[in-house]
């Protein structure tokens, strides 16, 4: 039986060993490939995104407005929670989704001052193409785990993130 296939980040860690064999390099072996899938998964991303005309940030807002339910809205505190981005980007992002007729902007009916970020008809076909062809992309990018072993990963990548979403 033979082992996997080695990759760039076998032949970096072992020049790594060749050349500070004091050094313990085995985190590379993992974050390295993390940091390489991250490139892939954030071109996917894009590609999937800009045809749909939308920026990754775009994405992200509507994204949070169609996650949130019907009738899709969100005070934009909780954009910017679900963001985390500041208020001041979170009504800069909103101007600019407004004005593509991505979202609209509605007084709170309890609170005159109070808005909500809605998500347009458009807004949803938008997000919901775009989600599709993510996702669409993402499973290219699993293409050469089995079901099980994608399973595993990420429930060994949940284990590894949980400290940093805590």
């Amino acid at each position: 039986m033979t082992g996997p296939r080695p990759d760039e980040v076998d032949r970096l860690v072992s020049a790594w060993h060749r050349e500070r064999p004091d050094l313990d390099t085995s985190p590379l072996q993992v974050l390295s490939r993390v940091t390489r899938l991250a490139r892939q998964l954030d071109l996917a991303r894009r590609a999937a995104f800009s045809d749909h005309q939308l920026e990754p940030w775009e994405f992200d807002v509507l994204a949070a407005l169609r996650r949130a339910g019907a009738p899709y809205e969100l005070s934009p505190g909780q954009l910017g929670a679900q963001a985390m981005v500041t208020s001041g980007t979170v009504t800069n992002r909103v101007d600019r989704l407004e004005a593509r007729g991505l979202v609209r902007r509605e007084r709170e009916p309890n609170d005159r001052r109070g808005v909500r970020v809605v998500l347009t008809a458009t807004g949803q076909r938008t997000v919901d193409g775009a989600l599709t062809d993510l996702l669409d992309r993402e499973r290219e990018l699993l293409i050469g785990l089995s079901t099980t072993e994608q399973q595993q990963l990420a429930d060994l990548l949940r284990s590894l993130s949980y400290e940093f979403d805590a």
